[in-house]
Parts: structure tokens; sequence; C-alpha cells
């Protein structure tokens, strides 16, 4: 099955959360999300219809093209309809947990793109696995990102958003591939020590 994507979906990229959710979007989401678990094809309609552009906007900023976001946005909303009893709102805002699985997905394809990447080369992980194991909210992690220094920053935003190996941020950012390296891994460390506290 293949949804249709528009160049309509380019349209407000402010999404649903953010702005502080309207509780009544929150629970229509949590809705949505129970009734597709139970495989109602109308709720999972819906759900895509209002997540959808926010999620291909995320998509397209990952793999910078449309052809590949329209790909992973498939896969994601596939993996949506299968896992959507998985769901747990205890753990996450309905768009967080939606996010988070286009988010991996196509930083999934990036990896298959890049098969010869070695495992350090991304440390996208450490950020995809919280040490709570429950998915962190966004708001959180940018909240803990303003602690750092900008340069830490910086690098983990283009590793974490766009994917960017230590080498292409070593080339975009003029830096060597060892301070790097050294901002990822400090970085990670204080952004871990403020998601725990």
């Amino acid at each position: 099955m293949k949804w249709p994507i528009s160049s309509a979906c380019e349209c407000d990229l402010k999404g649903l959360d953010s702005v502080p959710v309207v509780d009544s979007q929150l629970k229509m989401l949590i809705r949505l999300l129970a009734a597709t678990a139970e495989g109602d094809k109308n709720a999972f309609s819906r759900l895509y219809r209002l997540t959808s552009p926010k999620l291909y906007a995320i998509a397209v900023r990952i793999l910078k093209t449309e052809g590949q976001a329209q790909e992973c946005l498939q896969e994601a909303y596939l993996s949506v309809w299968r896992q959507a009893a998985t769901y747990q709102q205890g753990k996450a805002a309905p768009m967080t947990w939606l996010v988070t699985i286009v988010r991996n997905r196509a930083l999934d394809m990036l990896r298959r793109q890049r098969h010869e990447l070695r495992r350090e080369d991304v440390e996208v992980e450490m950020l995809s696995a919280p040490p709570s194991g429950n998915m962190v909210d966004r708001l959180a992690i940018e909240k803990c990102m303003q602690g750092l220094r900008i340069d830490q920053r910086e690098c983990l935003h283009l590793a974490y958003f766009e994917g960017l190996t230590h080498p292409e941020l070593a080339d975009r950012l003029s830096h060597p591939i060892g301070t790097i390296k050294t901002w990822i891994r400090r970085g990670l460390e204080q952004l871990r020590q403020c998601l725990e506290a």
C-alpha cells in the first residue's frame, strides 16, 4: 500500500507539538492510535492525514530527497500500523512516538546507503536509546541541548537530525576529526547526565 505524498505536505511545518499540544489534540491522537491498534483503517487514515505533513518534513530534512522521504514515510506508517498496540501513553506523547519511528527509519535508510560506515562514525544510537529505556520527549532533549557548548550542540544536531558522519562533520565544520569526535563524545555524556537528572 502506498500513501500519496503531495507538495501540500510541505505546508505548515509547525506541526502538532511545536507549540504546547492542546489537550483535545493529544487525546485525539491517543484515541486514533488506540483505534489503529484494533485495526481501524479509518482511524489510521485520519492519523496519517493529521501527522504526515510534519513527519514528511522530518524525513526530507534527514534524507534530503523527496523520493527517499516518501519511501521512509511509507515504511514508517507501515510500522505504525503494525506496532500501534505497542504505543504506551505514559512513556511518550503520540507525536514524539511517531517522530521517533520516522527518524529511526530515515537513519536506518541512511545507514543502508552508507553501508561502508563503521559504527563509531555515527553515534546516533546513544541518543536513540536513552538510559531509562523510555523515549525522551523532544522538549526535554531541547532543554538539555541548550546547556551544551555551541560546538557540541551543533555537532550533535548535525549527527542526530541530518545523519552526518564524523568525516562529514569535520568537513562541514572545518575542524579535525579528532576534535569532532571529542565534541560529540563530551556532548553526549553531558546530554545523558542532563536527561537522567
